[in-house]
C-alpha cells in the first residue's frame, strides 16, 4: 500500500480531518503516512492523535512523525501539503497592513496583497519540495490544500510536479444552492469550472429541470433586500462537513454572489465575504461593505481564536465515535488512483487546452476523472465570455505574483499588486508602492531573495 506524507501536519484541525478521510476508506488502511511539520510540537500532537484513532478501530496503518521533509518524502505516493508559512505572526501582518491603507480583507488569502504575500512566503518551501520530490519520489502525485491555491499549484506546474489543488467551495456552495432551492442534493447535476474561489457554475439541474430560472429567483428574492443576520449560525473555519447549513458565512449572506449572478448570469464557488476581495464592487468604504454584508466575517479572528488542543481532542472524538468522510476528495483521488474505481472531482490543474478562453498555462478548476490512470481533467470549453474576462482580471495577480518568483523580478510583486481589482480600485500607483514596500518589510524573514533590486518612485 501507499506512503503519503502530509508537509505541514501540525495544522489545526485540517490534517487530522485527511487522515480520518484516508482512514475511513477500507483499501487505504494498510497505508503509511508520514507525517511532517516544522514544528516539533504541533506534529507530535497530530500524530497522537492518529495512532489513537488507528488504535481505536485496530487498523494496520503506520503512523510516522518527523520534521526532516527529505525523510517523510523519500518513496512517497502522494503527498499532500496543508502549510502556512509563517502561521498566524504573518497572516496578522498581510490583513493589518493592507487594512492601514484602506484595503479590507475579510480572509486575504487568494488574491490581493494577502494573497500575493502568503504566495511569496510559501514559494521557496514549494521550490525546495519540488526539488525533493523530483530526487526522491518523482512519480507521485502533489496534493494542495494550501492557499493562494492557484498561485501555489501555477507554480508547482512550472516546476514540473504532477500537482493537482483541492478545494471545498464547489463542494459547499452545490449543497448550499440545494438547500436554497430546498432541492435533495444527490437529485442535484452540475458543472462547475473557472478558476478556484471563482470557478462557475454553468449548468444546474435537477434530471431534465434547469434549475438556474428558479435559483436566480429565489436568491434575488431572498438576498438582494439587506437581510438582518440576527440568528445565523456561527462559523469557525470548518467547511469540510457535508452541508453545514446557513451560517454568517455561507447561505446566510449571498448578496454579493447574488449580485455577481444577476450581472454576470452565473453563481460561483466562493462565499460572499470571500467573493468580495477579487473584484472592485463591494469593498469601496465601511458603508459600502456594511451595504452588502450585513455581518463580518473575518478569518483572521477565526484563526486566531481557534482552540488547538481542544480542536483537535473533538474532531478525534467525532471520528471515534463514526468514521465517516468529509466532503474533501484527498483521499478519494487516492483511493481511486489504487483501486482502480472511477470518480470526478473537482481539481486545480495546469490549463492545457481545457479552458481555451483563459490562458493556457495558468491554474484552473474543472472536473477531472480519477481511475486507475491517474487524474484527468475534463476539456470544458469556453466559458461565457463575461465570466471568462472576470477570471483573467484575477489570472492577471496569480500571473505576476509566480513571474516574481520564477524571474527573481521584485518588481512583478509591486505589479501584481497593483493589477488586483480590489486595490487598484482603492489605492493609486504610488499608495500601492508604499503598502508592498511596508509588507516587504515587516516580512522579510518569511520571504525569498531577489536579484533585482526594487525600484524607488518618488511619491505623488
Amino acid at each position: 500500500m501507499p506512503k503519503i506524507a502530509i508537509i505541514g501536519a501540525g495544522g489545526v484541525v485540517f490534517p487530522l480531518r485527511l487522515i480520518g478521510d484516508i482512514l475511513s476508506l477500507p483499501e487505504l488502511r494498510e497505508s503509511t503516512l508520514s507525517l511532517m511539520d516544522v514544528d516539533a510540537r504541533r506534529n507530535e500532537r497530530t500524530a497522537a492523535a492518529a495512532r489513537e484513532l488507528v488504535a481505536h478501530y485496530n487498523f494496520p496503518t503506520r503512523i510516522e512523525a518527523t520534521t526532516d521533509r527529505r525523510q517523510a518524502l523519500d518513496g512517497a505516493s502522494y503527498v499532500i501539503v496543508t502549510f502556512q508559512v509563517g502561521g498566524l505572526d504573518a497572516y496578522r501582518l498581510d490583513v493589518e497592513i493592507p487594512r492601514k491603507y484602506g484595503i479590507d480583507q475579510p480572509v486575504g488569502d487568494t488574491l490581493g496583497p494577502g494573497g500575493v504575500f502568503r504566495f511569496l512566503r510559501s514559494a521557496p518551501a514549494y521550490t525546495a519540495i519540488a526539488a525533493d520530490m523530483r530526487e526522491l519520489c518523482p512519480n507521485a502525485l502533489l496534493i494542495n490544500y494550501a492557499n493562494p491555491m492557484a498561485m501555489n499549484c501555477w507554480l508547482l506546474s512550472r516546476l514540473g510536479i504532477n500537482t493537482v489543488g483541492l478545494c471545498h467551495s464547489v463542494q459547499g456552495t452545490s449543497h448550499m444552492l440545494a438547500r436554497q432551492l430546498g432541492v435533495p442534493y444527490e437529485e442535484v447535476r452540475y458543472l462547475a469550472a473557472g478558476i478556484n474561489h471563482q470557478a462557475w457554475f454553468l449548468k444546474f439541474r435537477r434530471g431534465d429541470e434547469d434549475l438556474y430560472p428558479r435559483l436566480r429567483d429565489v436568491m434575488q428574492l431572498r438576498h438582494l433586500p439587506r437581510r438582518d443576520t440576527a440568528g445565523l449560525a456561527a462559523d469557525f473555519g470548518d467547511h469540510s462537513a457535508p452541508d453545514r447549513g446557513d451560517s454568517v458565512y455561507e447561505g446566510g449572506q449571498e448578496r454579493v454572489r447574488t449580485e455577481l449572478m444577476a450581472a454576470f448570469g452565473y453563481f460561483h464557488t466562493e462565499s460572499s465575504h470571500h467573493a468580495s476581495e477579487y473584484v472592485p464592487y463591494f469593498r469601496k468604504n465601511a458603508d459600502t461593505i456594511a451595504e452588502f454584508i450585513t455581518s463580518r466575517w473575518d478569518y483572521y479572528q477565526v484563526c486566531s481564536a481557534h482552540d488547538e488542543a481542544g480542536s483537535t481532542e473533538d474532531l478525534l472524538a467525532r471520528l471515534k465515535a463514526a468514521l465517516r468522510p468529509s466532503v474533501e476528495y484527498g483521499a478519494t483521488i487516492i483511493h481511486s488512483i489504487e483501486t482502480g474505481q472511477p470518480r470526478v472531482i473537482y481539481g486545480n490543474v495546469d490549463n492545457r487546452h481545457l479552458i481555451p478562453n483563459l490562458p493556457e498555462g495558468c491554474c484552473v478548476e474543472v472536473p477531472c476523472l480519477v481511475d486507475g490512470n491517474g487524474l484527468q481533467p475534463t476539456v470544458v470549453g469556453p466559458l461565457p465570455p463575461q465570466c471568462a474576462a472576470l477570471n483573467r482580471s484575477n489570472i492577471n495577480v496569480q500571473q505576476l505574483a509566480v513571474e516574481a518568483v520564477l524571474a527573481e523580478n521584485v518588481e512583478h510583486i509591486y505589479h501584481a499588486v497593483m493589477l488586483d481589482p480590489l486595490t487598484a480600485a482603492q489605492l493609486t500607483l504610488s499608495r500601492i508602492r508604499a503598502m508592498v514596500d511596508e509588507l516587504r518589510a515587516a516580512e522579510a524573514a518569511w520571504l525569498p531573495s531577489f536579484a533585482a533590486p526594487a525600484v524607488s518612485l518618488p511619491s505623488t
